[in-house]
């Protein structure tokens, strides 16, 4: 698939088959995603996979009890046969730039000494080349967050306290679904966030399709 396609048709995908992937795909999807820009190459992005029904079972049980099950939207989504959770060691990048080809920035101090936590992006970098590699695949993926979770699945999977974990990834071969609510949303129109040669302030929120 070209790569302009994978961006325009990649979508959050919420129903999955119970069809396990093919063996070796997911590290060879995974080979790929970690090669993203990484700053001081640092490298500092790792994967937790969760690609047994029994590891699997356990991150939905300590997210989604079951008590909550029945009432939530998107119940195909717990049929993905792997969630991969992106994890960042933030203080890997301190430890970096402290190094003597780094020192000069003054960023090997602490976190705090960043004014942009460039590992959330190196993250992002990595999610979103799975994400449309996944596509590339014929594979469907959702991204979301553990947000109050990230403790417990850190408990639960034995995760270093050091690591943050950025998103979980569901991956899959999809079934059909409806779309989620922020899938309505117009998208942006380029005139509304591009600013040439100097910033410009623009209301136009044309849509060309929706956000996906």
């Amino acid at each position: 698939m070209e790569l302009t396609h994978a961006i325009d048709g990649r979508r959050m995908v919420r129903a999955f088959s119970t069809e396990p992937l093919a063996p070796g795909l997911l590290d060879r999807l995974l080979e790929r995603a970690r090669r993203a820009p990484s700053a001081g190459n640092t490298q500092a992005t790792s994967f937790l996979v969760l690609d047994q029904p029994t590891s699997v079972a356990g991150y939905w049980d300590t997210t989604l009890p079951s008590a909550r099950r029945a009432s939530f939207r998107w119940g195909e989504l717990l049929n993905a046969p792997a969630l991969v959770v992106i994890t960042v060691r933030p203080s890997a990048y301190v430890d970096r730039y402290g190094e003597s080809d780094k020192q000069r920035t003054g960023l090997g101090v602490d976190q705090d000494a960043w004014p942009v936590p460039y590992w959330w992006v190196d993250a992002g970098a990595v999610a979103q080349n799975l994400l449309l590699l996944a596509l590339d695949a014929g594979l469907g993926a959702c991204l979301f967050g553990l947000f109050e979770h990230e403790s417990a699945v850190k408990t639960r999977f034995g995760v270093p306290s050091d690591e943050r974990l950025v998103a979980t990834i569901a991956l899959g071969h999809p079934r059909p679904d409806t779309p989620g609510r922020s899938a309505t949303r117009a998208r942006l129109a380029l005139s509304a966030v591009l600013h040439r040669n100097g910033w410009s302030t623009t209301h136009d929120q044309v849509a060309s399709d929706s956000i996906r």
